[in-house]
């Protein structure tokens, strides 16, 4: 089992300043704060997620924006359908719910682009609720310190584990966003700074570091996929200001122009590209 005041004394004095974390930020900053950092690193999100919440401190501001000004807003985040689905998430927010985030799991899980653990985050971290959150840094500090394995996929019990561990009371959310935090800055997936490691019991540990048992994830390139591609494609539609040609397009990606084509199409199929009558392309909204 792992103690909660170890965690939680450890968080006290560790814990990053992150900006979704200080007082005052309200539950559709949250919430945008767990769209953009799905996939996506602490250090580009925070930039981005002050510029948002400074142009759309609400939900009905973001959906009273264009959705070609959301994409653009998006920048380098990467997975830009997300900006899309944030913004039709904003637009039921505004129009069903009053302009205000819904606090309860399954009202939050038929929103668009919420998923479950972005629903658990959200009624934990913006409304205090006391529900288990599973994301890849808690699951590994399970794995490691209640089941002694170096790592592990994702199971339907992991929700049941962390139930276990959460303490009663207005504990319950600190911890919750303390074994995140241990999870992404000491026991991590590759070099995990055991030494720094506030846990005083740990089965991992104890064992000897039993290496994982299935072969290492293999880190995901993005140099020559269609991700790049489709990044190059909407970097000169997001830098225009009217709809540009197929040829300002072709010439963004030479070396491949059936996956140029492929990459093309998927961004119209998307949502996020739109072609004109005569032929053009722009963001989507900017197509008329």
């Amino acid at each position: 089992m792992i103690d909660p005041a170890d965690v939680l004394a450890w968080y006290d004095r560790e814990q990053r300043d992150l900006p979704w974390r200080r007082p005052g930020v309200t539950p559709w900053q949250i919430l945008v704060s767990e769209f953009m950092l799905q996939q996506t690193p602490v250090a580009r999100v925070e930039p981005i997620w002050l510029s948002w919440i400074e142009r759309w401190p609400t939900p009905s501001a973001t959906a009273a924006a264009g959705v070609a000004d959301v994409l653009r807003a998006w920048g380098k985040l990467g997975y830009p359908r997300r900006a899309k689905r944030l913004h039709e998430c904003a637009t039921v927010i505004a129009i069903e719910h009053g302009d205000e985030v819904p606090s309860d799991v399954e009202v939050l899980l038929t929103l668009p682009g919420i998923g479950a653990y972005t629903a658990r985050a959200v009624a934990c971290f913006a409304y205090g609720q006391r529900v288990p959150v599973v994301d890849t840094n808690v699951r590994r500090v399970i794995a490691r310190a209640v089941h002694g394995r170096a790592d592990s996929p994702p199971s339907s019990r992991d929700l049941d584990d962390v139930a276990t561990l959460l303490p009663e009371g207005p504990e319950a959310p600190r911890f919750s966003v303390a074994v995140m935090e241990l999870g992404a800055t000491v026991c991590t997936a590759r070099t995990p700074r055991c030494g720094l490691c506030p846990l005083g019991t740990c089965t991992w540990r104890s064992l000897g570091y039993p290496a994982a048992s299935a072969p290492a994830r293999k880190v995901q390139r993005y140099a020559g996929t269609d991700r790049q591609v489709r990044g190059r494609l909407l970097d000169v539609l997001r830098g225009s200001s009217s709809p540009v040609s197929r040829d300002q397009l072709d010439v963004v990606w030479l070396t491949d122009p059936a996956q140029r084509d492929r990459a093309l199409d998927s961004l119209l199929i998307d949502g996020l590209v739109e072609q004109t009558a005569d032929g053009r392309f722009a963001l989507a909204g900017e197509g008329s």
